[in-house]
């Protein structure tokens, strides 16, 4: 191996997704996930095509902390103690008195200790702790949305569609058409 290492002289770059190798364009980034994600649950859910359109204010949706509520599609902003800052019922913020009536006069989160222990994913919940998850607090809340405006109950049966979408954009099977286009794209410059 030669003393100096250069990245031209490489033929593919691989990284993960902690920018350990490169600084990613956060914006695109997730605009990308958010479509594939969305794209899946289109074509193999059968969900609503308006999944696909987004504005450019519909990002202001996204931040990291979100916890979504699977029990009734609740998306919420919590603060060291666990109280409820704020809330939203799909993409539609909950008022105060909103707030109050989903979480009580303290707007305590019932499941806030076992989130504050562990971190752990569970059946009730999903904590969107990173940048890569944020597109995915955008389509939750935007399926929440969408279920409602087919007169559909909202529950946590529609995380395991979320699941599905997740499970197909991130297998590794899907990668191996990728690194293809890549190490094809690679050669053509």
């Amino acid at each position: 191996m030669s003393e100096h290492f250069s990245l031209s002289d490489c033929d593919v770059i691989g990284f993960d997704l902690d920018h350990t190798l490169c600084r990613y364009h956060l914006k695109e980034t997730s605009r990308l996930i958010y479509e594939s994600f969305a794209r899946y649950l289109v074509e193999y859910k059968n969900y609503d095509k308006d999944l696909l359109t987004l504005t450019p204010a519909t990002w202001d949706f996204c931040f990291k902390g979100l916890v979504v509520d699977l029990e009734d599609g609740n998306l919420i902003k919590l603060a060291e103690d666990g109280t409820v800052l704020r809330a939203t019922h799909g993409t539609k913020e909950l008022s105060t008195e909103d707030i109050i009536k989903h979480y009580g006069p303290k707007r305590e989160w019932k499941y806030f200790n076992s989130l504050n222990t562990s971190y752990t994913r569970s059946a009730k919940y999903y904590f969107y702790d990173n940048y890569f998850d944020l597109p995915g607090a955008l389509l939750c809340a935007r399926v929440v949305d969408m279920l409602h405006k087919r007169g559909n109950e909202v529950n946590s049966d529609f995380w395991k569609d979320m699941l599905a979408a997740i499970d197909h954009n991130y297998n590794t099977s899907a990668f191996k058409g990728f690194a293809i286009f890549i190490a094809l794209h690679l050669t053509l410059y």
